[in-house]
């Protein structure tokens, strides 16, 4: 797949089904904050089309960190870990998903994470969109509380409002597929 021409369509799609934008501070965030625009990824990640490009942007971005597995907290990580996983599958290069639960689970083994890891495994943790970086936070205390070495944080989406940086406090490197200023941008050229 050719990954320029896989990054351009994905941010068209997300531009497409996922990038809301107003003149006025309408849409209301998780931290309680208006902003101006909204950028609802599960539109576009749960989407045939962008699913297999995400897997295959994510899968090249993962493929040289020797990593067992990517997760992150559900339902933003969910359908990115699993495109990657599934593009892993195809190149004969298994890299497992995992899930991190929002609450731990509260009968059985009574897990915060469900997949195929184990202790000690080295883990990316993924997530849709990143704003502050809290749910991106959470999955790697969840994962390092499960005894999982994550070494890496990747998103689909950065709203460039501090989430990297309040990542990278706690010593793992992010990164992004795309960011704020690349939908805003194409926003504006449409």
């Amino acid at each position: 797949m050719n990954l320029i021409k896989a990054e351009k369509r994905l941010l068209e799609i997300l531009l497409m089904k996922s990038f809301k934008y107003s003149e006025e501070p309408i849409f209301k965030l998780v931290s309680g904050r208006m902003s101006n625009y909204y950028i609802n990824c599960k539109t576009t990640t749960l989407d045939p089309e962008a699913m297999l490009l995400i897997g295959h942007l994510f899968y090249h971005k993962v493929k040289d960190l020797h990593v067992n597995a990517l997760g992150g907290l559900t339902l933003g990580a969910d359908p990115i870990a699993f495109a990657t996983a599934m593009v892993s599958g195809m190149q004969d290069d298994a890299i497992n998903a995992f899930v991190v639960r929002k609450k731990a689970k509260e009968h059985g083994l009574m897990k915060w994470i469900e997949g195929n890891v184990r202790e000690g495994d080295r883990v990316v943790i993924v997530d849709d969109v990143v704003t502050t970086g809290q749910s991106t936070i959470e999955a790697i205390h969840r994962a390092r509380e499960s005894n999982l070495n994550p070494i890496k944080a990747i998103a689909l989406v950065d709203r460039q409002e501090g989430g990297r940086e309040n990542i990278e406090a706690k010593d793992i490197p992010f990164e992004s597929v795309f960011t704020r200023d690349d939908l805003m941008n194409l926003y504006k050229k449409r």
